[in-house]
Parts: C-alpha cells; sequence; structure tokens
C-alpha cells in the first residue's frame, strides 16, 4: 500500500528508483497473491500514469524506464483489464512511440516488446494498436536467422502473435502480405536451427500463422503459399525428437485446420435404409432445421422441449398438491395423517394392465400337488412367522443361516445365532434340494425346433426367408481340408419345416462344435428366419450362429503410444501432399451392389447385410489402409456410431489400418484405452469361439469431412471425427468380425429366452413371456415375468404370491449398446438358477422385464 501511494505522490526520482526497487523484488519473490493484490490496490494505474510521466522526458532516462516497464509486463499478465486501463490511459499511442525510439537499443526495445505483447492480449486494445501500425513495427524487428539479440526478436514474436488474435489484425495480415513472410522466416530459423537452440521462436512463428489461419481468407492464402507442403516438410525432421513436442503439436494443428474441407464420399448422407412410418405412403427425410417434423417422427421426446411458459404453468396447477404432500407430516389432526403417499391415478385405471400381469389370475394347475404333500406344506407353513406381503429384504435380513452364497457351502456359513429374525415368507427355503443345470438339454430335439419355426410361418405365412452362412473360401487349404468341394453353404427348410443346415453348416457342427453354455445354433437359425428386417437379411454372420465363450481373462485398458494422434493426422494430410500411393477404390457399397460382391484382387472383402451388421462403404486408400463409412440410423442422417462388420482375404503378419471416418461425437473412449472386439472363424473352428480384445495405435480425433446442417442438426460447419486403429489378423484368409462392442443381436436374445425357458426348473421358477407390443417393423417385443412357484395352492401361499412387490428392469433401449443386454443376459441367468439367493429374489418379488425396448434399432444395426 505504502509503495503505490508513495509511487503516485512522490517526483523525486530516487525515491522512486527506490520504490520500483521494492516492489520488483516482492514481486518477484512472491506469488500470485501478491501482484492480484498490488493490482487491487490500484497499481496498474498508477504504473501507467508514472510511464506517461517518464516518456515525456528527453532523453529517456532508462534507468527510471526499464524497471517501470519490467513492473508493467509482470502486473499486466495477471490484470485481466489491464488492456482497457491501458486505453482509459491513453497510453497505447504512448508505447507505441517508446518502441520506436528505442529500435537502435535492444534492451529497452525488449522490455517494451514485452509490455505491447501485454496490452495486445486485450483484442479492442490489439486492434488499436493494429491501426496505430504496430505490426509493421514488429516485423523491422523480427529478422531472418540470427544469433544476436535472439531475446528481442523472441518478444517481438510474441507481441505479433498477441496482435494477430484480432480477426482485423489478421486480415490485415494477409492483405499486406505477411503471411508469406512469416512462412519464409520460419523455413528460415527451422533450416538454420540445427542444434534446437531456438524452439520458442519457431513456435512463436506457428502461433502466428496458427492465428491467421483462423480466418477464412488467411486458410486459402495459406494454401496457396505452399504452407501446407512446408509444415508437413518440417514436421517430418521434427518427429524423431521428443524436445519439439510445441513444434509438432503446434505444426499438427495448423495441417488439420487448413486442410480443404469435403463432404463424405456418398451421395446421400442419409440412411441407405428407409422406412414408411405408420399414415405415411413413404418416408420423409426431415428437412434442414425443421425441429417439428423431429417432434413428429419421436414425440417421446417432445417433453425435451417444452417451454418454460408451460412448465411454469404445470407448477402454478400442482403448487397446492405439492406443498401439502410436502407438509403432510407436520399435520396435527391424526384423523388426517396418511400411512403412505396416495396413488397418482385411479385404481380403477390399473386395469388395463391385467394382460401383463397374467400371473395374478393363474391358477397354477400344473402343480399337481399330492394331498399328503399339500399336507405337509400346509403344516410347514404354519411354522414359519407370519411378515407383511411387501416385505422387502435388506442387507442384513439377508443373513440367514440356511442362506449361503454361490461360493460358500453350507458348512462353511453354518447358523449364526444372532440371526434369528429373519422374517422372509419363504415356504420352500428350508428344503436341501438345488436344481443344478442340464447341460445335456441344451440343444432343442427337431420337433422343438419345428414347432418354433412352424409358429414363424404361422405369424407370418407369406415370409419365405431363407438364411445361409457365407460361403467360406474354397481356395485355401483349410477350406479343402474341412468340407467336400462341391458344398455349399446355405440352409434350406426340410420338409418338416425346421431349417435344416447345408453340408457346410452341419459338417461344421458335428466336427468342432463344443458345448456353449445357453447357445444353440439350431435355436439361432429357427429364430433368425422369424426377424423381420427393413434390408430383408439373407445371411447369418458365423459369431451369432455358432455362438461364442467369454474371454478366458481380463484385459487391461490398452496403453495409448506417445504422438499416436498425431501420425495419423499426418497421414491424412500426406494423402493432400503425396497422393501417389492413394488408390482410392470403392470395394464395399450398399449403394452400388456391384461394389457388395467380393472385392478384387489384392483387398480385402467386406460385408455387412446381416442381423446388427452396419458397415455403408469401404474405400481402399492406400494397400492396407481402408476409409470405412457407417450407415446412418434408419430414416435419418445422424447417428453414426455402431460397426459391426465382416472381412476376409487378408493376409498374415501384415498391419492393416481402418478408419471410420464419420463418428459424431466429440470424444470417444478409444482415446482412454478401449479396443474394439474381433471375431475369427478359425480360431472359432479350433475350439476357441470368442470375441478378443483387438487393435493397436487407437485415437479419435476429427477429420476433414464436414456435415451439411440438416446432417449436423441444425449446426452448419459440423465435423466429422475419425476413428482409427491397426490391426494385424492371426490368420491368413481367415473370415474375421469386427464390432464396436461385443454384439447382442435380436435373435441371439430371443433363442436364449427359449433355451432358459427349457432348462429352468418349472416346480421353483415361475416363467411367463408375453408380447409386450409389436415393433414398427413387425417384431415382437417380448415381457418375461419371472418369480417364486407358490408353495402348494393352498390359499396362504397364492395370497403371499399376488402380493409379491414388482420389480421392473429393462435393458437396450439403445441399440448401439450391446453392454446393456450382456448385463441383462447374466441378469435373467441368474434369477432362474437354483442360486440361493436367485431363490430369495423370487419369492420376495415378481420381476417384470423387457430384455430389449428397442428390438429394431438393433436388428437394422
Amino acid at each position: 500500500k505504502f509503495g503505490v501511494f508513495s509511487f503516485q505522490s512522490s517526483s523525486d526520482k530516487d525515491v522512486i528508483l527506490n520504490i520500483l526497487s521494492v516492489l520488483t523484488d516482492l514481486l518477484s519473490l512472491g506469488t500470485g497473491r501478491r501482484i492480484h493484490y498490488v493490482i487491487s490496490k490500484g497499481g496498474s494505474e498508477a504504473l501507467l500514469q508514472a510511464l506517461t510521466t517518464a516518456a515525456q522526458t528527453e532523453p529517456l532516462d532508462h534507468s527510471t524506464l526499464l524497471p517501470l516497464l519490467r513492473l508493467l509486463a509482470r502486473v499486466g499478465q495477471r490484470d485481466r483489464k489491464f488492456g482497457l486501463k491501458v486505453q482509459k490511459a491513453e497510453a497505447t499511442d504512448i508505447i507505441l512511440s517508446l518502441t520506436r525510439r528505442s529500435l537502435g537499443h535492444h534492451l529497452p526495445l525488449t522490455h517494451c516488446l514485452w509490455v505491447l505483447r501485454v496490452c495486445a492480449s486485450n483484442v479492442t486494445t490489439g486492434t488499436m494498436l493494429g491501426i496505430s501500425g504496430a505490426m509493421e513495427l514488429l516485423f523491422k524487428v523480427i529478422t531472418p536467422y540470427s544469433k544476436r539479440h535472439v531475446r528481442t526478436v523472441r518478444a517481438a514474436i510474441g507481441a505479433l502473435a498477441a496482435l494477430l488474435k484480432s480477426k482485423s489484425n489478421s486480415r490485415r495480415a494477409v492483405n499486406r502480405g505477411y503471411l508469406g513472410g512469416l512462412l519464409r522466416l520460419y523455413q528460415d530459423w527451422h533450416r538454420n536451427d540445427v542444434s534446437n537452440n531456438y524452439i520458442y521462436i519457431r513456435r512463436g512463428l506457428l502461433l502466428c500463422l496458427k492465428y491467421i489461419t483462423n480466418i477464412q481468407l488467411g486458410r486459402e492464402t495459406f494454401l496457396g503459399s505452399q504452407g501446407m507442403e512446408i509444415l508437413f516438410t518440417s514436421v517430418q525432421d521434427c518427429l524423431s525428437c521428443r524436445n519439439l513436442d510445441p513444434i509438432i503439436t503446434t505444426a499438427t494443428q495448423i495441417l488439420r485446420k487448413c486442410y480443404p474441407k469435403e463432404h463424405l464420399p456418398v451421395a446421400t448422407v442419409r440412411s441407405f435404409y428407409s422406412f414408411p412410418l405408420p399414415g405415411k405412403a413413404k418416408a420423409e427425410p426431415p428437412c434442414e432445421g425443421s425441429e417439428g417434423k423431429w417432434l413428429k417422427l419421436f414425440p417421446i421426446s417432445a417433453g425435451d422441449y417444452e417451454s418454460d411458459e408451460e412448465e411454469t404453468e404445470k407448477d402454478l396447477d400442482n403448487e397446492d398438491g405439492e406443498s401439502k404432500e410436502e407438509d403432510y407430516d407436520l399435520e396435527t389432526d391424526v384423523s388426517k395423517l396418511r400411512s403412505r403417499p396416495m396413488l397418482d391415478r385411479p385404481e380403477e385405471d390399473l386395469g388395463q394392465y391385467e394382460a401383463m400381469c397374467s400371473e395374478l389370475s393363474h391358477h397354477f394347475q400344473e402343480l399337481g400337488l399330492e394331498p399328503e404333500e399339500e399336507k405337509s406344506l400346509e403344516d410347514r407353513t404354519e411354522c414359519l412367522p407370519s411378515v407383511p406381503s411387501h416385505f422387502i429384504p435388506s442387507a442384513t435380513s439377508v443373513k440367514h443361516p440356511n442362506c449361503r452364497w454361490r461360493n460358500q457351502s453350507v458348512t462353511e456359513t453354518g447358523a449364526d445365532p444372532g440371526e434369528q429374525d429373519f422374517k422372509v415368507p419363504l415356504q420352500c427355503w428350508r428344503k436341501k434340494e438345488e436344481y443344478r443345470w442340464d447341460q445335456t438339454e441344451e440343444k432343442r430335439d427337431v420337433a422343438e425346433a419345428a414347432r418354433d419355426t412352424n409358429f414363424c410361418e404361422e405369424e407370418d405365412p407369406d415370409r419365405s426367408c431363407v438364411f445361409a452362412l457365407r460361403p467360406l473360401p474354397k481356395d485355401v487349404a483349410w477350406y479343402k481340408k474341412l468340407f467336400y468341394p462341391h458344398c455349399e453353404a446355405s440352409i434350406s427348410p426340410c420338409p418338416g419345416g425346421r431349417l435344416e443346415s447345408s453340408d457346410i453348416a452341419r459338417d461344421l457342427l458335428e466336427k468342432h462344435q463344443g458345448d456353449i453354455l445357453f447357445h444353440s445354433p439350431h435355436f439361432y437359425t429357427a429364430r433368425a428366419k422369424c426377424v423381420k428386417s427393413i434390408p430383408g437379411y439373407r445371411d447369418l454372420a458365423f459369431p451369432d450362429f455358432w455362438g461364442h465363450q467369454p474371454p478366458p481373462y481380463t484385459k487391461p485398458m490398452l496403453e495409448r503410444k506417445h504422438g499416436v494422434q498425431r501420425d495419423k493426422v499426418l497421414d491424412d494430410v500426406r494423402r493432400l501432399i503425396q497422393p501417389d500411393d492413394v488408390i482410392g477404390r470403392t470395394v464395399f457399397d450398399l449403394d452400388e451392389s456391384s461394389c457388395s460382391s467380393p472385392g478384387a484382387p489384392g483387398c480385402l472383402t467386406f460385408f455387412s447385410k446381416f442381423e446388427s451388421g452396419n458397415l455403408r462403404k469401404a474405400i481402399q486408400v492406400r494397400e492396407f489402409e481402408y476409409d470405412l463409412i457407417m450407415n446412418a440410423d434408419v430414416n435419418s442422417n445422424q447417428h453414426h456410431q455402431w460397426f459391426y462388420f465382416e472381412v476376409r482375404d487378408m493376409k498374415l503378419a501384415v498391419p492393416y489400418r481402418f478408419n471410420v471416418i464419420n463418428c459424431e461425437k466429440f470424444n470417444s473412449q478409444f482415446n482412454y484405452g478401449m479396443q474394439l472386439v474381433m471375431y475369427s472363424v478359425k480360431e472359432a473352428l479350433q475350439g476357441r469361439p470368442r470375441w478378443i480384445r483387438a487393435g493397436y495405435d487407437i485415437c479419435y480425433y476429427k477429420n476433414h469431412y464436414r456435415c451439411s446442417a440438416a446432417a449436423g442438426g441444425g449446426m452448419r460447419g459440423k465435423f466429422y471425427y475419425t476413428l482409427t486403429f491397426s490391426i494385424k489378423f492371426p490368420h491368413k484368409d481367415d473370415v474375421c468380425y469386427l464390432a464396436y462392442h461385443y454384439p447382442y443381436t435380436y435373435s441371439t436374445m430371443m433363442s436364449h429366452l427359449d433355451m432358459l425357458e427349457q432348462n429352468r426348473n418349472p416346480k421353483k421358477v415361475y416363467w411367463r413371456q408375453q408380447t409386450l407390443c409389436q415393433t414398427l417393423g413387425g417384431n415382437p417385443c417380448p415381457l418375461l415375468t419371472i418369480t417364486a412357484m407358490p408353495e402348494s395352492k393352498n390359499r396362504d401361499d397364492l395370497e403371499q404370491f399376488c402380493n409379491r412387490p414388482y420389480v421392473f428392469l429393462t435393458a437396450r433401449v439403445h441399440p448401439g449398446e450391446s453392454n446393456a443386454s450382456w448385463v441383462m443376459k447374466g441378469t435373467l441367468e441368474f434369477l432362474v438358477s437354483s442360486d440361493p439367493i436367485a431363490d430369495l429374489l423370487r419369492k420376495c418379488f415378481i420381476f417384470k422385464i423387457v430384455p430389449m425396448l428397442n428390438p429394431d434399432g438393433v436388428i437394422n444395426g
């Protein structure tokens, strides 16, 4: 306080010098808190006032001016309003005048440049400095490579970069030809700085180029001045040195920004598939920015767009009711107290859901208990304590002496004398028998498979869908050894109505198929025939047909290699700079049926026309590099994330690179260690049928492909993102599948439900499968009911059954989140198992489960 006050009031030179010396020492030793304290007490204004006074002396007194400028630069860095204070003090011209007068004296010139840089940090002040000729002055200071006065040159480049943050200054610099001069200066410093001693100068010049190319005129001039070639060549020289990361990063940012923008190499960004919505003659694409049509297509999400006024009106309408609800516990009238909240709708309205709760009217004729058994059960029931019908087990109440965890035996747990208050209405909990899964019953016999097939035909008699496993390569040794030369991989219906696999499929199953828990290829094929898809799939993906086992061990997150993202961006730039090795051949395209056939010699063959598959187009960029384009959601031009496709005709130990170029999210877990999954047919036939985490050099970054306004959700200029990864296939001429995550198809779910129903213990597990609704695509959306069978037809047992609370579970509302289906799969298997905890849950609750809420989205990929 004393220093600032004395500084403002004193005119004695010695006093000012002493004060400047003390302030400099204090601020250099202290932290930012001291500088902010000086700023709060008017330090910036006092220093600017002193600078105005010192600049008026003739000749300039550098003994006072240098510490004053040094303090201004230090304080100005922390003062967010420093630029405004400079304008208010009318000090911009003074600072420029001091800089011009110091051109022949490099020490005061450097100090002036520091202050100039701080002043230019404010865009308005920087614009005023640019109008006053600051950039021309700085270009007189910035010289080609020289070991003399390096500190001054660095300060001048920093001040110029700060000035160029103003778009008007950038435009002025381009019009006056400064961009070409900056490129030549950068080349000169890069060429001569062999020992990398002047990294900050080189990076400062790149920052100037970065700010200039923020405007369209700057980018166009940069391209016309061969800027892409100059920066790309210089970056290649820097990649081997880790210390040059600041230069590489800044140059990569400029290259990516100035790469000419393009549209995706597809005829239209709209989905290849369209579906006529109810009440419309055909599927109509939403217009650009037509938010209203989106609300009509998806009325469920309309609530997200309700206006604040509507919300306010609702709040006012419910104000009295909510206040009463919140304060009812303060009521003094005992007659008005409620034991529980009232229903939010009349109880009579619940009758419309009776069709979904058929278990409440079930008579359980299948129990078939003998009178002696019934009597013993009744006697046993009388010994149990009575409990409320809506009892929910707590963490402590589960510790029953007879309740053992899955990995514990009865002898391990024993009886706990402190847990005698276990009150759960479990009539058969004390039974010692356990139901074991019978894995031999895993495959359905011919009659049951025929029944499923007949069911599908009854549901849609006009539908004659013949599924086929895609032919495996016939020209490789492993295929010839396994199969007859004349075999065709097709599946045709037999006279009995059941789908019978061809010689190839049957031979595969007989020679190689092992027991995969809760999976049967026959089940899957029968269910797949019932599925209705918009593309009209005729092929089965091998992993879904054959089945897959869980990985034998956990795999850690992939450690990301340093600089992998910038390396991929530079590879993309190389296509523009060095296009000699770019092939640019389309090898797979849903829009062109001719490109959906086996690829040309020397390239991979792609395929995605199977359930949950998603690959729209594949372009061979180089010999072992491919750009991939995903298909958008049906009737949409957005939502590209999920991929699942087949690839074959690969070479062994060759690194293939794949670029998914039309992703939309701003970031991805692929940048943080996530890997895609791969399934190898050869590995499956050798007894390892499993998806594995695969890929390396994985990263996710913004590319040069631009969205239209409609595809960008109304945001013009939005960009797509690239997911890139490299992979080495485990076998030559294999058939492999690549996917975003472990796929889980609708047919897999339906066949899994069939097997669970067959393998459950009907004496213990109540299971009912209903159809919640038919999807727009014509597929049934299953609704499951799982609970424990009552002990008997005794009135108390049936009453306890009907009074169990409901638990509602649902999964897969977003079709790309296949992990939800895997969690649901494990949940269903547990709930129908003989695990004592599962038994306890079934006896306490009735589970209503919708295992897949978006079947059409899952089916169509």
